[in-house]
């Protein structure tokens, strides 16, 4: 169950108070990642890309504490959770979000990317888990060949978010370009180079 915590007992005290006035606390990293591996898993086991790279996004967040701790407004929430958030495309040409808890059992994930990711776009109505859970969000813009995107600082919506196009194939190798935005009350530059690295580990050992 999210709950408010005081940031003076936390790690990110003074980070709390050093960024959550700023004109423009977040901050963008970009990473090239090595996508081959999860281009080959995708076909060899009949998944869909963008469902499998939102499943290492989980994997490669739930054990980094930071990413439980997200700023609300002006307080600090701790989550017990982590969801991934896909963009859908609905049925009247529009988008929803598609909030889908992260699960390590990636058959389980899968299901629930296929049922949710199907009612939303029948549905138009987005799923929003942000009451149970800290979620990252995600764009993928395949039909895009960009080298990167920085999301918006509206000052409400604080999550990490990242965003990517269409990979690219040099020799034998898939490559693809993640933006990753992310709010400096929650996490420090090395966190989220953490991640990153993180992310491709999590790409590299998917079976």
């Amino acid at each position: 169950m999210p709950r408010e915590i005081d940031p003076a007992n936390t790690e990110r005290a003074a980070a709390y108070e050093l960024w959550m006035k700023a004109p423009n606390p977040m901050v963008t990293f970009f990473k090239t990642l090595d996508v081959s591996n999860l281009v080959g898993m995708s076909k060899k086991r009949n998944m869909k890309f963008n469902m499998m790279l939102c499943y290492c996004v989980g994997r490669a967040a739930v054990d980094i504490k930071e990413f439980y701790t997200l700023p609300v407004g002006d307080k600090l929430i701790r989550y017990d959770s982590v969801a991934v958030s896909t963009i859908v495309n609905n049925r009247e040409g529009g988008v929803s979000s598609c909030d889908i808890s992260y699960e390590a059992d990636l058959d389980s994930y899968n299901g629930q990317y296929l049922k949710y990711t199907h009612q939303v776009a029948e549905s138009c109505c987005d799923r929003d888990l942000s009451g149970d859970s800290m979620v990252i969000g995600t764009s993928a813009m395949p039909d895009l060949d960009i080298d990167g995107v920085v999301g918006m600082n509206s000052g409400i919506f604080n999550n990490p978010f990242l965003i990517w196009g269409r990979y690219k194939k040099k020799w034998s190798k898939y490559y693809l370009t993640v933006s990753f935005q992310f709010h400096h009350t929650q996490m420090d530059g090395a966190h989220a180079g953490s991640f990153l690295e993180g992310l491709q580990k999590e790409i590299d050992r998917l079976r």
